[in-house]
């Protein structure tokens, strides 16, 4: 299953933030945890087919930090992951870091450091979807109302505070898109700007 690509800007790409997110929005706990957001594979299965319309991702030390794990991802874990695999390896990839002195990631470049001009530059430069990932690299589009459609997976879970998928001080209207329920209890909620 692909998705039509939306056009939600003057510039030609298209900009999305995907995120798993608790019930009371965090997408960590307070002790920086996020296992607990780990779908299972009727859910993984549906993210893969979410994520293949993206071309680029672009995110921060601490996602990079995380994702990197799958340049090495050994073969039949799952279905979902192999396939997730091959999504991943297929895709550029942007990491914003000014701690960072390289990246060791297939199809990666570092970007010192991410402002909302050059976010609207590379994204602007493209046909295709830009995945914005990870909360804090995130926040500055949200906030700037950059940020074309969310995409996010809540999971029954309650985790009490930590790092919120959505960014204080954003203000912004989205318009319910698409919906699905999960065996699992996850729901899926995709916003587009109006």
């Amino acid at each position: 299953m692909s998705w039509p690509v939306p056009t939600g800007r003057d510039c030609m790409g298209t900009l999305w933030y995907v995120a798993s997110c608790s019930l009371d929005g965090y997408r960590a706990d307070a002790e920086g945890r996020f296992g607990w957001s780990a779908p299972s594979e009727e859910v993984h299965t549906f993210i893969n087919d979410v994520l293949r319309n993206v071309g680029t991702y672009v995110m921060g030390r601490r996602m990079y930090e995380t994702m990197k794990v799958w340049d090495s991802m050994p073969a039949g874990q799952s279905r979902a992951t192999d396939e997730y695999a091959s999504i991943w390896d297929a895709t550029d990839k942007v990491v914003c870091s000014d701690t960072l002195p390289d990246v060791e990631m297939r199809r990666a470049t570092l970007e010192p450091r991410l402002t909302v001009e050059r976010l609207e530059k590379l994204v602007g430069s493209t046909d295709g979807v830009v995945s914005v990932d990870g909360p804090t690299t995130a926040a500055p589009a949200l906030r700037a109302g950059l940020v074309d459609e969310l995409h996010l997976f809540v999971v029954p879970q309650v985790v009490g505070g930590g790092l919120r998928a959505l960014p204080d001080g954003a203000r912004l209207t989205f318009t319910l898109a698409d919906e699905r329920r999960f065996e699992n209890g996850t729901v899926y909620l995709r916003y587009r700007r109006p």
